[in-house]
């Protein structure tokens, strides 16, 4: 392929031996590819697991902690052991990595989200490999079944990846579990994540990671949406990532098909983390997925959570159904007393409210799934934005 940004997930599983040691070989054969990669002339990032088994590696622990505390004294212990692995590996071809630790906090907030993508422009800028992980240490409810999947596929949109590569213990996704039919098929082309597909996927995979390929269909669903070409592969087979990058069949290539949304609504729909929801009529949700319309007050039938003028909102529709994100064009306060109201009545009883949008259409994301001849909608317009 042409020359590109390139984003790889290594997880737990993949990175540690049988003994659950970090897997220093492995390590320093991944960095070889990368040195390749560069070699050619694509930005490399890296989005590694494994602090908390390299944590418990250094500690002598006999097994993966069962308390928070522990977990993240695991982390943090490990994380430094795990980027000096990737700094030595590194060093001997002649490049630098940047440890990079992020937290759903952090991407969540559209300010820090934008600071962090020039971070990675001017790591990749300067010919850094970025290394990046979830701040295990700091961010309780991240250490969970599937972060990183999900962690490196929003890494892949604050970079504009061409490519993501999970390298990962299995040879990609199948048909049914190989692990229980040995006969199951591996898909090796996704164009679409029909519901047979994701039924394909199993649960958590080991004692030292907590992702699975329910995680990573999650993951593949984001790059699908966002237009960048996601490959799961057998981490392990001999150059997987260069026959990766050069378009060779080396496990389940899911489609990113052409991108039809900004980045900067890529951030509100996957990134962007609701302080509230606005629940709609009816015909206020037709309007938003057939239309592209503002969501005005007439619409809204009830307000759930507190939140100001320009935090990221649900649009949730009478079912429960989550149909849009937006930012709020009026706080939750004004929006109680308004909702429901054409503006001849807001002018009558709230009129410094009138001409006031709950979201404007500008701000609106409509969901990947609900209505996909939305998607033309929110074709890009102009500049590239972050």
């Amino acid at each position: 392929m042409a020359r590109s940004t390139i984003v790889v997930k290594i997880g737990s599983n993949t990175l540690t031996a049988a003994d659950g040691k970090v897997d220093q070989g492995f390590v320093s054969d991944v960095i070889r590819q990368v040195a390749r990669l560069r070699s050619e002339g694509h930005r490399v990032v890296v989005v590694s697991s494994g602090a908390i088994a390299a944590g418990i590696e250094a500690l002598g622990l006999p097994g993966r902690p069962a308390t928070m505390p522990a977990l993240q004294a695991a982390a943090a212990v490990g994380q430094v052991r795990l980027v000096e692995t990737y700094a030595e590996a590194a060093a001997k071809h002649g490049y630098a990595v940047a440890q990079v630790l992020l937290t759903r906090r952090d991407v969540a907030d559209r300010s820090a989200y934008v600071n962090a993508c020039r971070t990675f422009d001017q790591l990749l800028e300067m010919g850094v490999v970025p290394v990046v992980n979830e701040n295990d240490t700091t961010a309780v409810d991240e250490i969970r079944f599937g972060d990183n999947d999900y962690l490196a596929a929003l890494v892949a949109l604050m970079v504009r990846a061409s490519l993501c590569v999970f390298l990962t213990d299995i040879a990609g996704l199948y048909e049914r579990d190989p692990r229980q039919d040995p006969d199951a098929r591996l898909l090796e082309h996704v164009d679409d994540l029909t519901e047979e597909v994701v039924s394909a996927a199993g649960g958590p995979g080991s004692s030292v990671g907590s992702g699975g390929m329910a995680s990573k269909l999650e993951a593949a669903r984001v790059l699908m949406d966002a237009g960048v070409p996601l490959v799961i592969c057998d981490g392990r087979r001999p150059d997987v990532l260069l026959d990766a990058v050069a378009g060779r069949s080396v496990g389940t290539l899911f489609a990113g098909g052409k991108a039809g949304r900004r980045a900067r609504k890529l951030w509100l729909a996957y990134a962007g983390r609701p302080a509230g929801s606005v629940v709609v009529d009816a015909g206020a949700r037709d309007a938003l997925c057939l239309r592209g319309t503002s969501l005005l007050p007439a619409g809204v039938v009830d307000v759930e959570g507190r939140f100001d003028a320009g935090d990221a909102v649900a649009i949730v529709d009478a079912g429960g159904v989550e149909v849009a994100r937006g930012l709020a064009g009026m706080s939750s306060d004004d929006l109680r007393r308004v909702k429901g109201l054409r503006s001849d009545a807001i002018r009558e009883r709230e009129p410094q409210l009138v001409g006031r949008e709950v979201v404007h259409r500008d701000h609106l994301v409509i969901l990947a799934g609900v209505n996909e001849s939305a998607a033309a909608l929110e074709a890009p317009k102009g500049r590239r934005d972050v």
